[in-house]
C-alpha cells in the first residue's frame, strides 16, 4: 500500500511541475519546467550521495577502524541481502543517523558520533536496519526526485514572479491567465512541498517495519527512537533543511509549525507502530 501511495504523489507531483509550467508559460513553460526536472534529476542521481557526505563533512571508516559498528552493517546487510554498504561517520554530537547512494549496489550507512554514544549496540543495530531497509526500498531515489520536483517548482514559480514584475508575460499569449499564474505561483510550491512531506513520511513508516524485520526485534529501533528523539531537542545540529528528510529522526529543532511542516512522521506514531509489531 505504501508503495502504491507513493507512485500516487510521486505522479502528483509531477503533474503539478507541468501545471506550474503549463500556467506560467503556456507550452514553453511546460517545456521549461520538464528540462529544469531532468536537468536536477540527472546531478541529484547521480552526485546526491557525495555531495550531502561532504555537506555533512562524514569520513569513511574500515572495520578496523570501528569493528563493533562495522560488524553490525555487515550482519544486518546479509540478512536484509543486501550487498555491504560503505560505512562513515559523521562528527556531529547530535545522534543521529541516515542512508543515501542511488541504489543498493551504491549504498552507504552515515552515523553520527553522538549516537554512538548514547545507544546500545541492540538500539544501534534497529537504527541501522532502519538505515538498510530505505536503502533496500531505494527510498533515497524516490526522497531526492521528490525533492527535486519540488525545488523545481519552487523555483518556477521564483522565475515567474520576476518575470510578472518585468512584464515578462504581456506578449506570451501563451501563458493563460494572469490570475491563474499569481493563485499557482502562490498555491504551487505549498502543495508541492506537502506532497513531498506525505512521500517522505510514507517511506519513514515503511522503513520502520523493514528494519524492524531486518533485526528480529522491533523494540530495539523503538527503544532507540525515543532516546534519539529526547535527544534531538536538547543537541542542536546545523542541517540544512533540505536534506532533514534523509535522517533518521529530523535534525530541526522548533516549535508547532515545525512540527506541522516536518517531513518525518509523529514520534508516537512511530513507536506505537513498532510496539504493535511486538505483539503480532
Amino acid at each position: 500500500m505504501n508503495g502504491l501511495k507513493t507512485a500516487v504523489l510521486m505522479v502528483t507531483l509531477t503533474l503539478m511541475l507541468v501545471a506550474v509550467g503549463a500556467v506560467i508559460g503556456g507550452r514553453s513553460g511546460m517545456t521549461m519546467a520538464l528540462i529544469i526536472a531532468f536537468a536536477m534529476n540527472f546531478i541529484s542521481y547521480w552526485f546526491s550521495d557525495k555531495i550531502i557526505l561532504k555537506m555533512y563533512g562524514a569520513k569513511p571508516v574500515t572495520e578496523a577502524e570501528a569493528p563493533e559498528l562495522y560488524s553490525s552493517v555487515m550482519r544486518l546487510s546479509m540478512a536484509a541481502g543486501l550487498p555491504m554498504p560503505k560505512v562513515y561517520i559523521m562528527d556531529q554530537p547530535q545522534p543521529n543517523a541516515f542512508a543515501t547512494g542511488r541504489n543498493p549496489a551504491h549504498g552507504v550507512v552515515a552515523v553520527t558520533t553522538g549516537i554512538l554514544k548514547i545507544l546500545s549496540r541492540e538500539e544501534l543495530e534497529g537504527v541501522l536496519a532502519h538505515e538498510l531497509a530505505h536503502i533496500k526500498h531505494r527510498d533515497i531515489l524516490v526522497g531526492t526526485i521528490a525533492a527535486t520536483f519540488a525545488g523545481a517548482i519552487s523555483y518556477l514559480a521564483q522565475m515567474a514572479q520576476w518575470s510578472m514584475l518585468f512584464g515578462g508575460r504581456s506578449d506570451d499569449r501563451e501563458g493563460g491567465s494572469p490570475i491563474a499564474a499569481i493563485v499557482m505561483m502562490i498555491v504551487g510550491p505549498i502543495a508541492a512541498m506537502l506532497v513531498q512531506m506525505a512521500i517522505s513520511r510514507s517511506r519513514e513508516y515503511k522503513a520502520d517495519q523493514g528494519g524492524a524485520q531486518i533485526s528480529g526485534n522491533p523494540m530495539y529501533l523503538a527503544n532507540a527512537l525515543r532516546k534519539l528523539h529526547m535527544a534531538s531537542h536538547r543537541i542542536p545540529m546545523n542541517a540544512n533543511p533540505a536534506t532533514s528528510h534523509m535522517f533518521i529522526v529530523s535534525p530541526l529543532s522548533g516549535g508547532s509549525m515545525m512540527k506541522l511542516f516536518s517531513t518525518h512522521p509523529p514520534m508516537e506514531e512511530r513507536i506505537a507502530r513498532l510496539e504493535s509489531m511486538r505483539l503480532v
